[in-house]
């Protein structure tokens, strides 16, 4: 059985997925079911950015940015030549 870009199972024909899309809209079925690892795991990473972001020195922060715009502006420029 195919896989949904979640990775969630769905079916191949158009006639079983016509039946799944209104057994969703019934209420027959859930449309997906969310791993309680991903997650708990989703979640750690929205904190982490804000917090290591928290802790960098000024000098840091723009160090990064720096680096992350030449690494920018350098891929445009090599597709643009």
């Amino acid at each position: 059985m195919p896989r949904g870009p979640k990775g969630e199972k769905r079916p191949a024909d158009v006639i079983g997925a016509a039946i799944m899309v209104a057994k969703i809209a019934t209420g027959e079925i859930e449309d997906t079911k969310i791993d309680p690892g991903k997650e708990y795991a989703r979640k750690g990473g929205l904190k982490g950015g804000r917090a290591r972001a928290a802790k960098l020195t000024p000098k840091q922060r723009s160090k990064i940015a720096e680096k992350a715009a030449r690494s920018r502006w350098g891929k445009r420029a090599n597709k643009t030549a």
